[in-house]
């Protein structure tokens, strides 16, 4: 039987994924099933909020999933964005998504090279008199403010969408010999599904140090992270496949 690793994030689109290329090499069966899931907030929810999106004059996106919400928002609310709207994206490819809604304009998106959000900031520095709208998921942390409150820039943030656990059914397998996290509400999404989880021989991977705090803080082992050697996902699955 062929070794079952829940990956949990979408299923990559292309079929040419180094997932697929390394599940093939080992015959490993790849499962991808979020442990979370992102809902739309309601415009009167956001309304509560008290933070007016006009006036500011640039928005600043973390991810594709900020983009989304934000301008459903901004049309259930019938706010127009304007033309001369900058956008400061955590990456190229984050930056390359708006033009799912506008039209892209280089001269008004930024976005660094590194795709890290501490390489954006001395960007937004550049353009020091604009103010900044951060919209945020339910979960998240102050990390952003602060860097934007260090260097001295002018912003407001708003909850713009819904991070949730993703439930599992009551009759849904669950044989896997590798889990694969991506984030901390991950982790807690599986404590939240499985409260008497025991890890067993499962083996565990987690991306990022918070992801890898609230695992550990849940007393869950985590058998693989990232290293200067296994930079990806798919290099650590490869490196777990290994050792069968």
């Amino acid at each position: 039987m062929a070794t079952k690793i829940l990956v949990s994030q979408p299923k990559p689109q292309t079929e040419k994924s180094p997932y697929f290329e390394v599940a093939k090499r080992y015959d490993l069966e790849l499962v991808f099933r979020p442990f979370i899931k992102v809902e739309p907030m309601s415009a009167k929810d956001f309304r509560q909020q008290k933070v007016s999106i006009p006036g500011h004059t640039a928005v600043v996106f973390t991810s594709r999933h900020a983009i989304d919400h934000f301008f459903d928002l901004c049309g259930k609310l019938r706010v127009s964005i304007p033309d001369d709207m900058k956008y400061f994206c955590v990456s190229e490819q984050v930056s390359l998504y708006i033009q799912k809604y506008v039209q892209y304009r280089k001269r008004k998106n930024f976005f660094p090279e590194s795709g890290q959000i501490a390489d954006l900031i001395p960007i937004m520095v550049k353009h020091k008199t604009e103010k900044y709208f951060v919209p945020q998921s339910s979960v998240h942390n102050d990390d952003l403010k602060n860097m934007l409150d260090d260097a001295g820039l002018e912003h407001s943030e708003a909850v713009m969408y819904y991070t949730v656990p993703n439930d599992f059914a009551p009759d849904e397998a669950f044989d896997y010999n590798m889990l694969v996290f991506f984030s901390p509400e991950g982790i807690n999404s599986l404590t939240k599904n499985f409260p008497n989880f025991e890890q067993g021989d499962i083996k565990v991977a987690c991306l990022g140090t918070k992801t890898i705090m609230a695992a550990e803080k849940a007393g869950i082992r985590v058998d693989y992270k990232p290293t200067p050697e296994l930079r990806s996902v798919p290099a650590i699955i490869e490196a777990y496949a290994k050792t069968l």
